[in-house]
C-alpha cells in the first residue's frame, strides 16, 4: 500500500472512531471499538488502536490506563453543553429506564421463581405413572371394600359393646394385680440384703418390661 493510500486509510479510521467515541459518549477499549465498528467499516484492529492512539497525542479524545488496558473516551470539554431542558429530559430518561429496569427485575424474580417450582415438579412422564399407580390403588382399596360389604361376619354394635367392656374389665384387673404385686415385692425388698435384680433372679420373677409386654389402649 502506498504511503497516500495508507494515510487515506489512516485519516478515515481517524474520522470514524472520533465520530463514534462522541455519539456514543461513553469509554471504549480498543478492542470494544474494532468489535463494534469492524462490521460496518472494515477496520482492521491495528488501524483502530493507531487511530486511536493517535487522537489521544492529539487531545481529541481522553486515555486513561488500568493495569494493562486502555481505555478512550470522547474530550467532554469539546462537546457542547447540554441545555437545562436537555439535562431535564435525560433526568426524565433516567427515571423512566430506572422504573423499567425494577420492573424487568421483578418480572425476572417471578420467572425464576416459577421455573424453581417447574424443575422441582413432577414431569408428564412421572405424572402420568403416579396417576396409574393411583388408580391401582383405588382399584384394590374398591375391591376391598365390597368384600367387606359384601361379608357375612359382621360384627353387630352389641358384640362390640361387649367386647369393650370386657377389655375394661380385664385392663383394670390387670392394674390392680400389678399394683398388689408391686406393693409387696417392695415390702419383701425393704429387708432384703441385696439389689432388686438379684431378688428376682433368686425368685424367678419377670415382669412385663422383661417381655416388652405393655398396657393395652382403651378401645
Amino acid at each position: 500500500m502506498s504511503k497516500a493510500r495508507e494515510a487515506a486509510v489512516g485519516g478515515g479510521a481517524t474520522a470514524v472512531l472520533l465520530r463514534y467515541l462522541q455519539e456514543q459518549n461513553r469509554p471504549y477499549s480498543a478492542q470494544d471499538a474494532f468489535g463494534n465498528l469492524q462490521r460496518e467499516h472494515g477496520l482492521g484492529k491495528a488501524a483502530v488502536v493507531k487511530a486511536l492512539e493517535q487522537l489521544a497525542q492529539q487531545g481529541r479524545v481522553r486515555e486513561k490506563t488500568y493495569g494493562k488496558q486502555k481505555i478512550y473516551f470522547a474530550d467532554q470539554e469539546q462537546l457542547p453543553a447540554a441545555s437545562d431542558a436537555e439535562l431535564r429530559g435525560l433526568d426524565g430518561e433516567i427515571a423512566a429506564r430506572s422504573a423499567q429496569l425494577q420492573a424487568l427485575q421483578q418480572s425476572c424474580r417471578q420467572m425464576e421463581a416459577e421455573l424453581k417450582d417447574l424443575s422441582s415438579s413432577m414431569t408428564t412422564p412421572e405424572i402420568a405413572k403416579e396417576i396409574e399407580a393411583l388408580r391401582k390403588d383405588c382399584a384394590s382399596c374398591t375391591e376391598k371394600l365390597e368384600r367387606i360389604k359384601s361379608a357375612t361376619n359382621h360384627v353387630t354394635p352389641e358384640e362390640k359393646e361387649k367386647v369393650c367392656r370386657e377389655q375394661q374389665l380385664y385392663r383394670r384387673e390387670w392394674r390392680r394385680r400389678k399394683r398388689m404385686a408391686t406393693e409387696l415385692l417392695d415390702a419383701i425388698l425393704e429387708g432384703y440384703p441385696k439389689s432388686k435384680k438379684q431378688f428376682f433372679e433368686e425368685v424367678g420373677i419377670e415382669t412385663d418390661e422383661d417381655h416388652g409386654v405393655v398396657l393395652p389402649a382403651t378401645v
